[in-house]
């Protein structure tokens, strides 16, 4: 049994009835999520990534582009600590944080929990950050309208082959850093044919929060993703 996630590593009859039970109980409160978003017009995103591809960089550099557009809300999830979320709030913006301790995800009654904290009637768009993890965050429907994935280049090119889940179960993914790709030796060509080959579906934009290279096309699909909500 894995101690983070509770996963077994097992095909136990008895264990998979129970996981089946967790998740089936998991997506009637996102369900619930997702309705208590749509009730107050709110685009809620889920961004999934391993420890240090630029979630937190990406949406404080997010919310300076939005200012004056959309009102933004943040849900931060880390095992300990709050220093993502402190970096937010310096953005003006409001701000829940979620610490699981040992849990490797954030599953959807922890964000509902946390949805109630949040001024919803004042926010326009509610981002997610999950816990750093490409595997378990990837298994918890959590009552967004969109699950984003992050690749860095500091991560290497393979990480769509090796850890398919994630690639599968997203909307969106988000390469990160690309600044560095040059000096790194990333194959984005690599990298994008094994995520499209998991998931045909999967729209990619390429970025970099720092130079500000592709934040254009990442600002366009959200200010799309807003516009589709209020009509």
């Amino acid at each position: 049994m894995c101690q983070d996630c509770g996963c077994s590593l097992t095909t136990n009859t008895k264990v998979l009835e129970v996981q089946k039970r967790i998740l089936e109980k998991n997506d009637a409160e996102a369900a619930q999520n997702r309705a208590k978003l749509e009730k107050h017009g709110i685009l809620g995103i889920n961004l999934m990534s391993s420890p240090g591809a630029g979630k937190t960089t990406l949406l404080e550099k997010t919310i300076e582009l939005l200012d004056g557009i959309c009102s933004i809300g943040v849900i931060e999830g880390d095992l300990e600590t709050e220093r993502d979320a402190e970096r937010i709030r310096q953005k003006g913006v409001a701000v829940q944080q979620i610490t699981t301790g040992q849990t490797c995800h954030l599953d959807a009654a922890m964000v509902h929990s946390a949805m109630h904290r949040m001024p919803l009637e004042e926010i326009d768009l509610l981002f997610v950050e999950n816990v750093g993890n490409l595997v378990c965050p990837a298994a918890y429907d959590i009552g967004t309208h969109m699950n984003v994935v992050l690749l860095s280049v500091t991560e290497g090119d393979d990480k769509p082959a090796k850890y398919p889940l994630v690639f599968l179960k997203s909307d969106l993914l988000l390469i990160t850093k690309t600044d560095l790709a040059g000096v790194l030796e990333f194959d984005m060509e690599k990298a994008v044919s094994d995520a499209l080959t998991i998931n045909p579906r999967l729209q990619v934009i390429k970025l970099s929060a720092k130079s500000g290279d592709g934040m254009d096309e990442w600002i366009t699909l959200l200010r799309k993703g807003l516009e589709d909500r209020i009509s």
